[in-house]
């Protein structure tokens, strides 16, 4: 087991890498901080093998992080600039991932981690290589009802529920909009802290909002970096 923690101010980003983590049986998120001074203590008092860390947060950068601090875990920078790589190299780190972070090149870079600590390399795992199921069953009205993932076109929080809307019905169900993300492909994209779009069914979009037909959806100010990078090179 690859115990990990994930450092990061974006919670768009954080469910990302925790959707890839979770294709990998081995891997084990700790815990997941929006800055680095935050996960101190967990790293004190935790085996923590990885880290999957921001550049850019408030507070503590990443790279003034990894400087000034004894780390015993080995380091993956994740972050939208380009202009740190050198930088980020010359401290050693296992790898640097441009967002938004596609799961192969996600895999990639844990494959050059278990190199580095002599562990067997995962192969195939790739979501394309995978047989997927194209549906999901939600509770609703006491009864499962199915769902093809080509038919949702977004998803929006209700505090305790999430409402699932669909291209011919919309169905309410007891569940975070957090962990509801978590059983999507990656198709899915989180906007806001109350919206996941499904990316094929966008038909415009601008620096405020996402349009899905005749619907208008905000996005969030923190998720809103991770949005552009992935819509654009959609």
């Amino acid at each position: 087991m690859i115990r990990c923690l994930i450092i990061d101010d974006e919670p768009l980003a954080i469910e990302v890498l925790k959707m890839h983590l979770a294709q990998l049986s081995e891997m084990h998120v700790v815990g997941s901080f929006a800055n680095p001074v935050e996960s101190l203590e967990t790293i004190r008092n935790e085996k923590i093998d990885l880290i999957f860390l921001d550049i850019e947060m408030p507070v503590l950068s990443g790279i003034d992080f990894v400087k000034n601090i004894a780390l015993a875990p080995k380091v993956i920078f994740t972050t939208a600039y380009r202009n740190y790589a050198i930088e980020s190299y010359e401290l050693d780190v296992v790898d640097y991932l441009l967002k938004p972070i596609a799961f192969s090149r996600f895999l990639k870079a844990i494959n050059k981690y278990k190199t580095m600590v002599q562990l067997p390399i995962t192969a195939n795992n790739d979501p394309e290589e995978i047989p997927r199921d194209n549906h999901i069953y939600v509770n609703a009205n006491k009864k499962f009802i199915k769902l093809e993932f080509d038919d949702i076109t977004y998803v929006e929080s209700m505090k305790d529920y999430v409402q699932i809307h669909a291209t011919n019905k919309s169905v309410v169900t007891k569940e975070a909009i957090t962990s509801f993300a978590a059983k999507l492909p990656a198709e899915f994209l989180r906007i806001h802290r109350s919206f996941i779009v499904n990316t094929k069914k966008v038909t415009a979009f601008t620096k405020v909002d996402v349009e899905i037909n005749d619907r208008e959806l905000p996005i969030g100010s923190s998720y809103k970096e991770t949005v552009m990078g992935f819509l654009k090179n959609e």
